[in-house]
């Protein structure tokens, strides 16, 4: 079997963002909710997809907010998206689909959390993480545990993470922590950029391991003594970086792998909420009822 965990906050906003404006009956925006639906049951139509997985950034704030000011919060997110959160994860939930709404921690913990947990469970061929999201490829494992860009087609490996950021899944942390993620609010460590990470860390692996002084360096990356002052003068800030981009793996999921099998959608819960939000167009779309609901 192939687990296919998908990161909900993304498709929203993408919804969002790719989507003409669309109000319900009462006159909340429903746009990207309708987005989220049809992208749903798209995935949910494909050969192969039989044990499913949803996360939500149920409040756009998590701990990482604690540990650094500079985190990512929700400033700037449209007010008319931000009204969607709830539905979103509502709509999901209509489809039949497993949902975990998150508070404390990030989707991304959760789906980390998820594909760690169930990699080598019986019977599990491949985890399926349907995210574009960066922070998710240090969860790469070979082919067992893989990133899935369904937008673009492009599915991430360990080969293609080496060959897309020039580092291996391991080392994605520390990458993100040097060079910076502005999505996330991580400033990075000043000079340090893509090229120079990637160099440094295919040699040395990890961020702590690489020397203060540069002339230990075993590789040496344009202006590499200012590289080296600038990663010695901001060590700490690399660390914390680091941490922040490192995906937490011990989110309490209550679902056993069995609950995420997709058995259909429940038409009455699901015709329901179509009617609510005016979605008379998308009442006969899924391939698959269940009776619940």
């Amino acid at each position: 079997m192939n687990i296919h965990l998908v990161d909900g906050t993304y498709e929203l906003f993408r919804a969002h963002f790719a989507m003409p404006p669309v109000a319900a009956p009462d006159g909340r925006p429903v746009s990207a909710v309708r987005g989220v639906i049809q992208t749903m049951l798209m995935l949910l139509r494909e050969d192969g997809v039989t044990h499913v997985a949803c996360a939500f950034d149920h409040v756009v704030e998590s701990f990482r907010n604690d540990m650094f000011d500079g985190y990512k919060t929700g400033a700037g997110t449209p007010e008319d998206l931000m009204s969607q959160f709830d539905l979103a994860e509502r709509a999901v939930a209509a489809l039949g689909v497993v949902v975990w709404p998150m508070v404390e921690f990030e989707a991304d913990d959760a789906l980390a959390t998820a594909a760690e947990k169930w990699r080598e469970a019986p019977n599990v061929e491949q985890v399926v993480i349907c995210s574009p999201d960066k922070d998710l490829t240090q969860m790469v494992r070979g082919s067992q545990v893989v990133c899935l860009d369904r937008r673009r087609k492009v599915t991430l490996d360990d080969a293609g993470v080496l060959e897309k950021f020039g580092v291996p899944p391991a080392s994605i942390p520390d990458y993100l922590a040097l060079v910076g993620d502005a999505a996330d609010g991580i400033p990075g460590v000043p000079r340090w950029g893509a090229k120079t990470a990637a160099q440094m860390l295919s040699r040395y692996g990890h961020l702590e391991n690489i020397p203060d002084d540069w002339e230990q360096w075993e590789v040496r990356p344009r202006g590499a003594q200012a590289v080296a002052a600038s990663l010695a003068e901001h060590r700490e800030d690399a660390a914390l970086y680091k941490r922040l981009a490192t995906l937490r793996l011990d989110v309490p999921l209550a679902e056993t792998l069995e609950q995420l099998r997709w058995e259909g959608v429940p038409k009455l819960k699901y015709q329901a909420l179509c009617a609510e939000l005016g979605f008379e167009s998308l009442m006969d779309l899924p391939s698959r009822w269940t009776g619940e609901g």
